[in-house]
């Protein structure tokens, strides 16, 4: 049983080769903390028969008005909500706070009682209680999938 970074030894099909206007960031970010591996920015644990399981983003930390916040301990919350399929947390320039939070979610399915603009606000009010008031986001998404490309059956 071990946990650690998830690193990649080999080039795959589709890997990202670079940032938009910031090749040394790219290198910065995703080679060089583990020279001669891709760092993914995921924490691991494998356990003694060899599973592995992702324990979270390493590298999503959001700075809010001073406060620290690991966008995977927001997600965590969200995903736990009996209406959400997935989310994702990624922060924006913020004016005042330094950096916001936008929150993009899946639902499991909108059909059986929420509405997505009451699930948004529900949402937001169970970050608060969970983390702090600061934590909730300043913007909530809902999401579609397109489960015909996905799913077959």
């Amino acid at each position: 049983d071990v946990s650690g970074a998830l690193c990649i030894s080999q080039a795959w099909p589709g890997m990202a080769r670079t940032i938009y206007n910031d090749h040394k960031r790219f290198l910065k970010t995703y080679l060089t903390s583990y020279p001669g591996f891709f760092f993914t920015g995921d924490g691991v644990y494998r356990t003694s028969e060899g599973y592995y399981q992702l324990t979270g983003r390493l590298d999503d930390i959001i700075s809010i008005s001073g406060h620290r916040l690991g966008t995977a301990e927001v997600e965590n919350i969200v995903n736990h909500h009996v209406a959400v399929a997935e989310s994702a947390v990624i922060g924006y320039p913020h004016e005042i706070k330094g950096e916001g939070k936008m929150l993009y979610f899946l639902p499991q399915n909108i059909s059986w009682g929420y509405g997505t603009a009451n699930l948004a606000a529900e949402l937001q009010e169970l970050i608060s209680k969970k983390i702090a008031k600061y934590a909730a986001p300043d913007y909530v998404q809902v999401t579609q999938a397109n489960w015909s490309n996905t799913h077959t059956g």
